[in-house]
């Protein structure tokens, strides 16, 4: 799959991709920064429901920040 076509390197989230976990070991991360490296597109954003699109693995999913949960596949 595919970067979304409006995928915007200044629009980003740094959190954790439910598919590839990219920056799971990586000490930036872990102290809870925002790692030059492993972050997502921020698609878009409707209130809380944030739309993701991860870079290193292509895969789409929406997060609910007010639930703190990260929601099915977009």
């Amino acid at each position: 799959m595919p970067i979304d076509p409006f995928a915007d390197i200044g629009r980003r989230a740094w959190l954790d991709c439910p598919s590839c976990h990219h920056g799971r070991d990586c000490p930036e991360c872990l102290r809870g920064r925002s790692c030059s490296d492993h972050w997502q597109y921020l698609l878009s954003n409707s209130g809380t429901l944030l739309y993701l699109q991860c870079p290193s693995c292509t895969h789409l999913w929406q997060h609910d920040t007010h639930r703190g949960r990260t929601g099915r596949r977009c």
